[in-house]
């Protein structure tokens, strides 16, 4: 007895120690918060179309700038999955309180596939979106420039990421990515992908830094009335055709037990020989079987059910942000 104590005191005094070891190493973005020169991970996700935000794609499905091998991944939540994140470790060198004027991540070689790759994307408003700190950045791929000499016009790839990062002591509040230098797109070109980091104190509270998002106009969401009202109308639709199929089904059920009928015969019918929903009309009277149970699952499925329906009305409202979600 006494040895099995010595020995579980003895493996939780090492797991204290291992714990108070490693916590200064660990403690950077799973706490947010950060020493002077502590490298910030810079996270790509996803890509995709302005237009259809369901439509993404993996990052580097675009011919950017790839990392070096093995580059760390981000796995979320099921929420995360489901919206088709995938954090990739972008291998940009940022690093905690220090500015970077300007510095090169790669030197993109265009050829011919990866011109009509991004000149795609362009056409379609493809945006990118990033995250450091669980801080979301978003911005588009490209533009089109008007050009006399093209009725599409000239694509043009953004080459600069500039990114603005407020932080109040150790903690990261808030970030900005603004693109400049678009170049076009040319077969043969060799573009200079660079960025540029500068760092800027708030007096924004950590608990606060999610404020901006939930501006409605900075992070609004687009409600389909057209779509609203098609799925509207086809509701009704459909529920009117059922309502005529069950009232075609059940007419001559109406029909026969409503009519007055007082010949003898018709008083001494089997009642086995009738047929129809008025043979368990009685039965709804009927006590059913696990009560019990029948009653708490339907209890259960009523309280998420409200539940759901709040939460959709206070999205619609603007009460309630849904436009990130950290975990779930």
């Amino acid at each position: 007895m006494s040895s099995s104590v010595f020995s579980a005191v003895r493996s939780f005094s090492l797991f204290a120690f291992l714990f108070l070891f490693l916590s200064p190493a660990l403690a950077s973005e799973s706490d947010h918060k950060y020493q002077s020169d502590d490298p910030v991970t810079l996270w790509v996700n996803k890509v995709g179309p302005y237009n259809n935000p369901q439509e993404t794609y993996n990052y580097y499905s675009l011919p950017f700038c790839h990392p070096g091998t093995n580059p760390a991944h981000k796995w979320g939540g099921l929420g995360e999955v489901l919206g088709g994140n995938e954090l990739i470790d972008s291998q940009i060198d940022i690093k905690f309180q220090k500015n970077v004027d300007k510095s090169t991540i790669c030197q993109l070689e265009l050829d011919e596939v990866k011109v009509r790759q991004f000149k795609d994307a362009i056409e379609n408003s493809y945006w990118f979106e990033f995250f450091m700190d669980d801080l979301p950045l978003w911005g588009f791929v490209g533009e089109l420039h008007p050009d006399k000499n093209s009725d599409n016009g000239k694509h043009v790839l953004y080459t600069h990421k500039n990114i603005v990062i407020k932080y109040n002591k150790d903690q990261i509040i808030h970030v900005n990515l603004t693109q400049e230098s678009p170049k076009p797109l040319e077969a043969g070109r060799v573009l200079d992908m660079t960025y540029s980091v500068k760092w800027l104190q708030t007096n924004v509270t950590f608990a606060r830094r999610f404020d901006v998002y939930l501006d409605y106009p900075f992070f609004e969401h687009q409600i389909h009335w057209f779509s609203v009202f098609n799925s509207f109308m086809m509701v009704i639709f459909l529920t009117g055709l059922v309502s005529m199929i069950l009232m075609r089904t059940l007419r001559n059920d109406y029909a026969k037990y409503a009519r007055e009928d007082d010949d003898l015969e018709s008083l001494e019918r089997d009642v086995s020989e009738e047929s129809g929903w008025k043979l368990v009309h009685g039965d709804v009277f009927r006590p059913p079987r696990y009560l019990a149970l029948l009653s708490a699952v339907v209890g259960t499925g009523a309280q998420l059910a409200m539940l759901v329906l709040l939460v959709i009305l206070l999205a619609i409202v603007g009460t309630l942000y849904v436009g990130y979600v950290e975990k779930l």
